[in-house]
Order: structure tokens, then sequence, then C-alpha cells
């Protein structure tokens, strides 16, 4: 049993060294595929790549770019750590501005500049190809945090209603408002349609009033700026009091070029650098880019401000702002849109704010009664939610997003961007991975942004790509070391200047295909160019690479190789060795050509202790039995031989008890072992003792068991205990046993004599009952004789009728 364990163990060994490495020589081989020339090179053709800088690393032949490798490989192959280069990315914050934590009215007032909602703000990022860079991110909504609202109103004909319940908005916003925060400006803005055909009438009359009947409208216009944010309420109240309703011929409105205006009009509307609120407010459709074909416009909106005296002035000029357009401009401004629009609008700005981030639709009632109602939820529904955006990342820069919000809700992928339910005062966290898949061309930093969406806050980061080895900044130019200064000498090899190939940059590329140089890469007394294993290059031999990696070519004429050598077990040296130039160099306890012959001595070892139990010897872990009667894995097996018990018991008998077939021979026969008397089985020797311990139990002549141990010493002497007194077996008891057979006999005749009882009455009562059933069953005719026969007869005519 201890044997096999110990076979099984050391076999679990094996292949598990086997498997480690050939997981790591796996992930190696993309190095080596990547053919790096240089250390730059390496370390970017994947992360686990590293390049062995020692100047003697390569062996005669292998090509300078088996200098890059997986890391364990080229410590298997030699190279020392230090003699390693692997650059690893790193991290540094530069500002980490901790978030604001204050309540509303119990802090002095402060700037939006010094409120702080996102960490940390800025921070450098060292990326090395395939190596992510993780950090995280903290964001936490301010209290009593600043709100700028633009109320931006339809003002055709069919808004005039709307407009009533809009002119004492201010104030009674600005009541509201102060529930969420002390610092609140409100601004206002109107539309209605672009300035030209079709849209709305041109003809004198109607430009100056576009309403029907006895309405007196005012002219039309694209966009007005009423009232820049202010946080006066009345001021409000009195500006858009003074608003008169106007018209247009078409049922869509040109909203979308107010939108754009109000979006980049920053500094003439009076945008601050804090929540930015736009609500917008219509009972009908929206004009987006193409439509201004109609009107001859095909000029594409160019997404700049271009209001004078508050008035956009160039609507005939562009055309409307595409969906996309509009969505960048206020992505970029922060601005957050509530879309305050009637119920039979509701599906088409539903689709709309799918379209564009950090937006909400509220259904407006038919005259706006409810547009405070409206703007509180929105804002609620808004502010809840932190979606995290990212500029243009560089080529071959990608970035994993992971939230972890509010009673342990977590997300990835898409969902990693954003946090729901978020409430004024909580704090939500993010993970974000930066990883860089190639590095750019010319090797320059790259500065990315992440903030969350509707906030001006953000994350400035710095990348810087580590794209060449440390190494590479104290190679020496036209060094000696390669070919008389054809190269610079850099990370332990040479880096050729152009024209110039080879190891040590010794040929220029005019030399290569020449014969005599052929001549330096043939064997003696050979006609194959290095050994039809590689290919001769400025009279030196590079070898040909295979399809496995981990088989390579060496030498000077790529005459070795290292998967050639003996096999055993369908193992390369029987996986106990490493194979180089075609001969197997085996472990230490390992000899032999494959590296099959195993010194270990302990699968040799007997349970008496004795290599082979003394019978043979050990070779390559396995016992070669010297005496024939003997076999088995360790030579204990003998078919024909006695037991140690057995094979002692006369002799013990014989000087123990003087009896026994040796009486007489005893002193000759049996001199070869000490003895020693003991008084019980006690008091023999036990197992645990260090010499190898048999326990007997034999019979004597007389029929009594005697007890002895017998074991050798470290001088191979034999040493038996006998225990001094036998165990007899006493006699029977005749008179108990004679009694007992007597009682026997007669208790067995008597249940004999009354089972025949038993049976014989069932059978007799049996037979009575059939009696009287028959008695019961007989049945006697008394009214006729059967004997008697009458005189008279009786004859009828079978013709006769009775006529």
């Amino acid at each position: 049993f201890f044997q096999t364990n110990l076979k099984l163990l050391i076999w679990a060994g094996l292949l598990s060294c086997l498997l480690w490495c050939g997981f790591a020589q796996q992930g190696g081989s993309d190095c080596i595929k990547k053919n790096a020339k240089s250390c730059g090179e390496c370390i970017q053709a994947g992360p686990n790549c590293g390049w062995c800088k020692k100047t003697d690393f390569l062996q005669e032949g292998e090509p300078t770019s088996a200098r890059c490798d997986d890391l364990a490989a080229l410590k298997s192959k030699g190279c020392p750590p230090d003699d390693i280069e692997n650059p690893r990315g790193s991290q540094a914050v530069n500002k980490d501005k901790e978030v604001t934590n204050r309540r509303k009215g119990t802090a002095e007032k402060l700037d939006p500049e010094d409120i702080t909602q996102i960490q940390p703000q800025q921070l450098v990022l060292k990326l090395r190809t395939g190596e992510p860079q993780t950090f995280s991110l903290k964001f936490k909504r301010a209290e009593d945090y600043p709100i700028d609202l633009y109320y931006l109103m339809d003002l055709s004909y069919s808004m005039k209603d709307d407009l009533e319940n809009v002119k004492s908005l201010g104030t009674a916003l600005m009541t509201e408002m102060e529930k969420i925060t002390s610092d609140f400006r409100i601004g206002f803005g109107s539309f209605v349609e672009k300035t030209v055909m079709p849209y709305i009438s041109t003809t004198p009359a109607k430009l100056r009033n576009p309403c029907t009947g006895d309405q007196n409208c005012t002219t039309p216009f694209s966009y007005r700026n009423v009232l820049n944010l202010t946080s006066e309420g009345n001021r409000f109240n009195e500006l858009v009091g003074a608003q008169q309703i106007s018209g247009n011929l078409d049922s869509p409105e040109g909203g979308f070029d107010a939108i754009m205006q109000v979006a980049v009009c920053g500094k003439q509307i009076g945008w601050r650098n804090v929540t930015r609120l736009l609500v917008f407010s219509t009972d009908a459709g929206f004009h987006f880019a193409g439509d201004g074909k109609l009107g001859g416009i095909v000029l594409p909106n160019d997404g700049r401000c271009h209001l004078e005296n508050n008035l956009y002035a160039m609507s005939h000029y562009y055309d409307y702002p595409s969906i996309a357009h509009l969505v960048q401009k206020l992505s970029e401004n922060n601005i957050q849109t509530i879309f305050a629009v009637t119920e039979e609008f509701q599906a088409v700005y539903k689709e709309l704010k799918n379209l564009i981030p950090k937006s909400a639709v509220g259904t407006l009632s038919a005259n706006s009664s409810n547009v405070i109602q409206l703007i509180i939820d929105a804002y609620n529904s808004l502010s809840s939610e932190v979606i995290l955006e990212n500029s243009k990342l560089p080529k071959g820069v990608t970035i994993n997003y992971k939230s972890y919000c509010k009673n342990g809700v977590n997300g990835t992928g898409e969902n990693g961007r954003k946090c729901s339910n978020i409430s004024i005062g909580d704090e939500v966290k993010f993970e974000i991975s930066v990883t860089a898949n190639e590095c750019p061309k010319k090797g320059q930093n790259e500065t990315i942004k992440i903030k969350p969406l509707g906030f001006t806050e953000e994350v400035e980061i710095n990348l810087q790509f580590i794209c060449e080895c440390q190494c590479q900044n104290e190679g020496e130019a036209n060094s000696p070391d390669c070919h008389e200064g054809n190269g610079t000498f850099e990370c332990g090899a040479c880096r050729c200047n152009e024209g110039r190939i080879g190891r040590l940059c010794e040929c220029s590329t005019d030399e290569v295909n020449s014969e005599d140089m052929d001549a330096y890469c043939r064997r003696e007394n050979s006609t194959e160019i290095c050994s039809n294993n590689g290919e001769c290059i400025c009279g030196q031999c590079v070898c040909k690479k295979r399809e496995n990696t981990n088989e390579v070519y060496s030498g000077k004429y790529c005459e070795c190789d290292n998967f050639n050598c003996d096999r055993s077990n369908g193992l390369i040296c029987g996986g106990n060795g490493i194979c180089k130039c075609r001969v197997c160099e085996c472990y230490p306890n390992y000899t032999g050509s494959a590296c099959d012959c195993s010194l270990d001595t302990s699968t040799c070892m007997a349970s008496n202790g004795q290599i082979c139990n003394g019978r043979g010897t050990c070779e390559c872990g396995t016992c070669n039995c010297t005496d024939p009667k003997f076999q088995g894995p360790t030579c204990e097996m003998c078919q024909t031989c006695l037991g140690v018990c057995a094979e002692h018991k006369d002799c013990v008998q014989c000087k123990a008890f003087r009896k026994g077939e040796k009486k007489e021979t005893c002193s000759q026969e049996c001199s070869y072992f000490n003895m020693t008397l003991v008084e019980s089985r006690d008091k023999l020797p036990q197992p645990n003792q260090p010499d190898p311990l048999s326990h007997c139990k034999e019979k004597d002549v007389d029929d009594c068991w005697f007890y002895f141990t017998y074991s050798v010493n470290s001088n191979n002497e034999p040493i038996v205990h006998v225990v001094d007194t036998p165990e007899c077996p006493t006699g029977p008891d005749i008179i108990p046993i004679v009694a007992g057979v007597v009682a026997g006999i007669v208790l067995i005749g008597l249940a004999l004599l009354l089972i025949w009882k038993l049976l014989m009455i069932i059978h007799d009562r049996r037979e009575f009952a059939k009696f009287e059933k028959e008695k019961m069953n007989a049945k006697w005719d008394t009214g006729e004789n059967p004997i008697y026969k009458s005189a008279v007869t009786t004859v009828v005519n079978p013709k006769y009728e009775g006529k």
C-alpha cells in the first residue's frame, strides 16, 4: 500500500510539473511568434513577455528574437532575473481633492468651483501594451448645489393658453426650487419657426400679423432670448408677461434651432458651471437636418452662436441641426434637457429622449398648469442617475467600467457606466480600467477625460505609453561590439544601422547571398548548409523556427535540437531531464539514455527495512532478485519458503521447553540466536521498535500454544523473546456431554410421538366429517316398492281426439 501511494505521488508530481511547464511555454509562444528584434518590440508583444539582456544568453545559431520569451521560460533557460527587462505599468494621482460634505443652510455659501462631487480630479497612467491599469472613481451628489434653469417655450398660436400660465412661472418656480437649492437662477427664451417660405407666410400683412381674424400676434421669429439667467423671479414674470404669441404655417416647429443656440450661446445667456437644466415646452413636433431644403436652405448647421440683439440671425442661412449634432453640443455644455410636451406628442419625444443622454420627458397639460410639478419631477429623475462618459479615446486604447451603486447593486459593461436611485448626499464608486492594445506611432502622451453627464466636473487622465525598455536609454551608438560600429549595442544585442544585417551587424544587405559566405555554414565534409535546418546569413547559420515554439534548433551549424532525444513513456528524456543537442541531461537521481533509470532506492525497500529483502539488487528503482526462490517487487515473495514463525518454531520449542523434533540436536542446530524468556504476552516486544519484528503463535508436540517474537538487530543478529508458559487446552467434561446426549435423544423421541399422535387425531376427524356428509346426502323413496308391478295396463290411441 505504501509503495503504491509513493508511486502515485511521484507520477502526480511529474504530471503537475509537465503541465505547468507546458502552460508556461504555451504562454511564451506568443512572445516568440512576434519575432521581436529589439527590447521595445518585445514588451509590446504582450504583458507577459520579457527580454533577456544578458550578453551571452543566446546559444550558437539562435536568432536575436529568442531573447524575447515568457518570463518563466527565460528563467528556465538560464537568464538571471536581474537581466530580464520587464517594465510594468503604473498610476499616480496628481489632484485628489475630497468630495464636498455639507448640508443646506448649515454652512457658508460656496462658489460652484469650490464644490467637489467627483474624486480624483487628475491622474497619470503609464500603460504597457495589454496590461490594464485600474483606478477607483468616487462620485457624491453635493447638497445645495447651484442650479441654472432656462425655459424655452414654443410661441406658435396653439400655445396661446399656455403662455398665460407661464407668465407667473418665475416666482412660483423660485419658491419650489428653494426647497432644493439656495442658489437658483432662471431664464426664458421663445421660438417659432424659420422666417422663410414655406414655414411662414412672407406676405407683408402676414409678416406683421401671422394670425387670422381679430387676433393680434407678433412678427414670426426663429429664436429669441427674452431673459438671461437671473435670480430675480419677478423679473421673469415681468418680461414673460410682455410676450405675445406668434404663428406659422406648418405643424412642426423650429425648436432644434433654438436648442442649438441655447446650448452654444453660454456667454449671452449667462450659463454658469453648475447644474444646467433646459425646459423645452411645446405642443408640436420638430424639424431636423434636411428639412431646410424645403426653404432652399442646404448649408449644414455650424453649431456656433449667432445671436444678434438676442435674436437668432442665421435661421435663413443654416439648416436645422441633426439630432446627433444636438446631442454633441448638449453633452459638451453639460445641459440636461426636460421635454415638457402634450400627450399627443409623448411617443415622439420619448424616442428622442432615448437618443439624448440625461434627458427626460414630462406630460404637459393642455394649458401648462402643471409645468412646475413637471419640472420638479423631471429634475429629481435626472439628478438621481449618474452616467459616466469619456472623451474620444486614442487609437488602440480601450476603457472598461464597473459600478458599485446603492444597496449592493453592481453593474458591468454598459451598465457599469451608471448608477440609479441616487439621493442627495449618496456616494457611489466606479472601477475604471484603461488598456493600451498598441503603442502610438510616435509614442506621444495622450489625454482623455471622464465626466458624469450633465455635470461640469471631470477627471483628467494623462496616458503615457511604455514603448521602450529602460536599457535602451543606456545603448551605445556605433558600438565596436556591433562590427566596427555598424549598429547600436543595447539591451545585450545589436540594433543594426540601415543596410546592415546579422547578429553583430557584420554584413551588408549586398553580401547576404554570396557563395563565399555559404562555405562558413557547412560542416566539415558536408554539403548541407546549416544541416538543412537553417539559413546562412552573413556566414552564420540562423536556425529555422518550428511550428511548436518549444522545439528549437541550435548549434553553430544548427546541428543540435531539443526534441530528438531518447524517449520513455512517450516523453522526451522520460520527463526526468532536459534534451540538449540530442542528448539527455538528466535531473539528479536519474540516469540512462532516456533518464528512465531512477537512483531512488525507496521503491526497493522491503517491509523488513532491507533493500530488496536482502535477496537482490536495486536497479533503476526496481529489484532484481538474485535468489531464484524469491520474487516480487521487493523480493519478498517465496512460494516454496516457510514463514519466519514456521522456520524457527522447532528451535524455539527445543531451547525454551526441551521438547520437539530437534530436542536431541538443539545445541548444534539452534545456537544461531539469543533467546529471552518473558512472563506473559504483554512483555513481548511491540511493533513500534526500530528493528523488523515478527509475532508468532505455534503449536508444540503436546498441542499447546506457545508465543514468541523473532527480530533482527542492526548487526544482523537474530533475537528471540519467548513466553515461558505455553497455553495448553483442558480436557472435555464427559458427564455433562453424556447427560446432554441422553436428554436430547429422549426429548427428540417424545417430540416425534407427539407429532404422530397429532397427525392421527387430525386424520380421524377428517374421516368422520366425510362420513357425516355422505349420510346427509342419502335419499330413500318410501311411496313405492321398486319390485312391485301393477296388473292393470292402460293403452291410449294416439289418433283419438276425445270427440
